[in-house]
Order: structure tokens, then C-alpha cells, then sequence
């Protein structure tokens, strides 16, 4: 093949054909990898991985934003109704439904991998066999999970919470059982549509999804006077629509070969997978449980109400934020995965490197314009001026932490596209537990500077496991990831198609 030859993406025989694979190309190598030749072919190159990543993450930022305000709405109506309904809603949030869905997700990153990589190797049969493992797996986490709604109230006594707050939460955490479900049912299929680049169906989903719920919401919380009860009626009914709107998506059969029905080889290897699942798992559970003890030892403070309540906040307005690093994560996951299961190393490089660049600059962004309306946007949600007050305090903490997360989730995206889960795993607990915690409950309670010590020794651990990555991401031999790649695929039952078209073509 002539290396100033244009080709698409991928070769004409495969299949789920997505747009974003008839953006234009830069020159390519004979296995279709992109070729540079100075400054001039870098800067054209980063702005078609830019396209290329947009593509992707436009539509799952509007699907997170939209998944966000669902949850983002019951609290803001909770916050309405008084502080122990906002503190019961984020306890629960953040705890008990944050512990379990941080788990199923974390489980679900090992569906990322797999049906990414075996997606561009041309392994299509695949992903609806590592489909039903998954859901076999993250069905029977869930059932064991539901001991912590159900022991909710004595977990947080436990933890330290008082007993108005723990009360509240646990008895709003029984009602929310019915969610837990959901997400162990739609997280997989998320993953498995994300790695063929179906975005938009789950776009259309989650708005209708999030315009329902806000008009449910405030019915049946403010209208009609029902609090929580009807907050955990409209939550749980909300997760449901969106999964069954899924599933009937997958089993319409719109995705093609990727999707031939259930089989029995869902159950081969079932115990190989969980290994996967469960160190995808703890990559992704350390992370998020370092963010939710935040909230657990704010409990520990005078006046814990004021402090849980403020964190609330600044976590909603992290989690917004989040959601646009979050469409980059997936974006960047699927595009390394993809590229390494092609055996492009050279493209999935440059997908790691528009990403960082972008976050980073997403980041700047979002904290400039929280110092500038520090003092406007707490108002939207909560009334208590107290509240207010410590939010403004802790806006530049606030600020530092959305840069810092949002290196974090687009790093962990390339983590997961390539599967180096059990390193990252490592590296968290190094940060997190080494370092961010210690460091936190010292500054918070040794030397008295409550809730914001506590959040700059987080801080510090996110930024230094963020280093890490990027050491981690420098250092990389990205023609080795490809191998890495191959021997997966080969391992977790697929064939090597795309190598034998290689082959092929070179020999034509």
C-alpha cells in the first residue's frame, strides 16, 4: 500500500459502520496507522483525533448530563423540603447507593475493555457473549448488595453518622433497593454499545429520561407533598425506564452481529471474567470511595448538617463538571481500545494525547468560572445561609479539585481502553489510602481545620495518583499494548480476524 494512500478507518468489510470512521485521514502505514512526518502532519493529525473524540464524547456528556440531573433533581427538590431530607438524599447518594454502584461500574470496566478491543479486532460475535457474562455477574453483586440497603441504618451509625441523619438515609436507602437492579442491568449494556460507537440511542434515552423525572420530581416532592417516599418512587421508576429502554434496544436486534441472543457460553469462564471484573472493580472503587469518605468524615464535625449539606452542594457542582470528563473518558476508552484491537499503536497515542490536552483545558475553564460566581451559584441550592457561606469558603478547593478530576477520569479512560486496571488498582492505593486519607484526617482534625484539611489532603492524593498515570502514560511502549491486545482477545475466546486480513492484504 502506498503510504500517502487514504483509507478509511477500518476496511469496508466490517461491520456496525459508525460516522465517525469517514473523518478524514492523514497518511497511513500499511496496517493503517497514521504516519508523521513533522510539525505540520502532528497539528492535522490532533485535530482528526479531535473530531474523532468529540464524535464520540458530545453525546455521552449530553447522556451523563442528562443521568446526572436526575439525581442532581431529587436533591435540589430535597434541599427545598429542609437540611436533614438534603443530608438523607446525599448521605445515601454518596454512601450507600454510591459504595454499590461504584462496584457494579468498576465491574463494568472490564466489559469496556474486552468488547472495545475485540470490536476492532474484528471480533463482533463476541460482545454479546462478554454481554451476558456480565450481567450474570453484576446481577448476583447486586443481590448481594442489597444487605447494605437493607442495614443501612446501623452501617452509618457505624461510620460515625448522627442518628437523625443516619436514620433518614437508611430509611430512603431501603426504598431505593429497586435501583440497584437497574444499574446492575444497564451498566453492561452501556458498555457494550459505547464500544461500538452507539451513542446517540442513549442520548435520546436519558433526555427523556431526565425531562420526565424533573416534572415527577417536583409533583410528587413538592406538590403533592410525599418527600422522600416520592423521591425514591420517581428515582427508582426513572433507572427503570432506562434500562428496559436499553435492553429492548439490544434485543430489537439494532446492533447487528455484535447482538445473536442469549447463549450457554455466557457461562464458560465465568470465574476468568469475574477476576477481570473484580480488578476493574477496584480500580474504579478506590477512586470514588475516596471521594464519599469526604462526605462520611464531614459527619464527624460540629454541626455535621452544615457540613454534609455543603458538600452536597460542591459535589453536585463537581459532578456537573465531571460529566463533561466523563463523555471523554468513555471517548478516549473506546478510542485505545479500538485502535490497540486494530493493532494501530501510533493512533491510540494520539487519542491519549488530544484527550489530556483537552481535559486539562476543561478543567481551567470550569474553575475560572466558579471563582468568578462563587458567591451566585450556592443559591440555587440550598437556603440555608450557613450552607452558602462555608460553599464560597470552599469554591477555590472546589475549583482545584474539578482540574484534578478531570485529568483523573480522562486518565482512567486509557487506563481501561488499554487494561492496565491492576496497575492503576495499585497506584490508587498508594495515592488514596497512602497518602490522600492520612494526610486529610491529620490536617482536618490534628490541626483543626475541619472540612477544607480534609479536602486538601484528598487533593492531594488525586493529584498525586494523577501524576502517577501520567508517568505511567509517558512511559508506555504502545507497539507492546498492541500484543497485550491480541493475546486478550485470543484468551477470552475470540479469533484473530483482523490479523489474518492483515496478513491478506499484505500479501495482495
Amino acid at each position: 500500500m502506498d503510504s500517502e494512500k487514504q483509507q478509511p478507518l477500518l476496511s469496508s468489510g466490517d461491520t456496525c459502520r459508525n460516522d465517525y470512521t469517514n473523518l478524514k485521514q492523514l497518511p497511513l502505514t500499511l496496517n493503517g496507522d497514521v504516519e508523521i512526518k513533522g510539525v505540520g502532519d502532528f497539528c492535522r493529525e490532533f485535530y482528526v483525533e479531535f473530531k474523532r473524540l468529540w464524535y464520540l464524547a458530545g453525546p455521552v456528556i449530553f447522556t451523563s448530563l442528562c443521568q446526572y440531573t436526575i439525581g442532581a433533581t431529587t436533591q435540589l427538590f430535597a434541599g427545598q423540603l429542609g437540611t436533614i431530607q438534603l443530608a438523607a438524599t446525599s448521605v445515601e447518594n454518596s454512601i450507600i447507593a454510591g459504595f454499590s454502584y461504584s462496584i457494579l461500574y468498576g465491574m463494568g470496566g472490564a466489559l469496556e475493555t474486552l468488547c472495545g478491543q475485540a470490536y476492532g479486532r474484528g471480533n463482533i460475535e463476541m460482545l454479546g457473549i462478554y454481554l451476558q457474562r456480565a450481567w450474570i455477574l453484576l446481577n448476583t453483586a447486586a443481590a448481594v448488595l442489597i444487605f447494605t440497603y437493607i442495614f443501612g441504618v446501623s452501617i452509618l451509625h457505624l461510620l460515625g453518622q448522627t442518628a437523625t441523619i443516619a436514620t433518614a438515609a437508611g430509611s430512603f436507602a431501603i426504598r431505593m433497593i429497586p435501583q440497584l437492579f437497574a444499574y446492575a442491568t444497564v451498566i453492561p449494556i452501556i458498555k457494550f454499545l459505547q464500544a461500538q460507537s452507539i451513542i446517540l440511542p442513549m442520548a435520546l434515552i436519558a433526555v427523556v429520561a431526565a425531562v420526565t423525572h424533573v416534572v415527577l420530581s417536583w409533583l410528587f416532592m413538592m406538590k403533592l407533598g410525599w418527600g422522600l417516599t416520592g423521591a425514591a418512587m420517581v428515582l427508582d421508576g426513572s433507572w427503570w425506564f432506562i434500562t428496559l429502554a436499553h435492553f429492548a434496544y439490544v434485543l430489537m436486534g439494532w446492533c447487528g452481529p455484535a447482538w445473536s441472543g442469549f447463549s450457554w457460553k455466557a457461562f464458560n469462564n465465568l470465574t476468568g471474567f469475574l477476576h477481570v471484573s473484580f480488578t476493574s472493580a477496584v480500580m474504579f472503587c478506590l477512586g470514588t470511595w475516596y471521594t464519599m469518605s469526604l462526605v462520611l468524615f464531614a459527619g464527624y464535625f460540629e454541626n455535621p448538617e452544615i457540613s454534609v449539606d455543603a458538600l452536597s452542594v460542591c459535589f453536585n457542582i463537581l459532578g456537573w463538571v465531571g460529566t463533561v470528563s466523563t463523555g471523554l473518558n468513555v471517548a478516549v476508552s473506546v478510542r485505545v481500545s479500538n485502535e490497540l484491537g486494530y493493532g494501530r499503536p501510533r493512533t491510540a497515542q494520539l487519542a491519549v494525547i488530544a484527550v489530556v490536552v483537552t481535559s486539562l483545558l476543561i478543567g481551567l475553564l470550569s474553575t475560572t468560572l466558579l471563582l468568578v460566581y462563587k458567591k451566585q451559584y450556592p443559591i440555587y441550592f440550598t437556603t440555608s445561609q450557613e450552607v452558602i457561606q462555608l460553599v464560597e469558603e470552599l469554591t477555590l478547593l472546589l475549583g482545584g479539585s474539578t482540574i484534578v478530576t478531570s485529568m483523573q477520569n480522562v486518565l482512567s479512560g486509557v487506563a481501561i481502553g488499554a487494561g492496565w486496571q491492576t496497575s492503576v488498582a495499585y497506584l490508587n492505593i498508594v495515592s488514596y489510602i497512602g497518602l490522600g486519607i492520612p494526610l486529610g484526617l491529620l490536617l482536618g482534625f490534628k490541626f483543626d481545620m475541619g472540612v477544607k484539611g480534609i479536602w486538601y489532603g484528598m487533593v492531594s492524593g488525586a493529584s498525586t495518583q494523577c501524576c502517577l498515570l501520567l508517568m505511567m502514560v509517558w512511559r508506555t511502549n504502545w507497539n507492546n499494548e498492541v500484543n497485550f491486545a491480541e493475546d486478550r482477545i485470543k484468551q477470552w475466546g475470540g479469533t484473530d480476524i483482523r490479523g489474518k486480513a492483515d496478513d491478506e492484504e499484505r500479501t495482495s
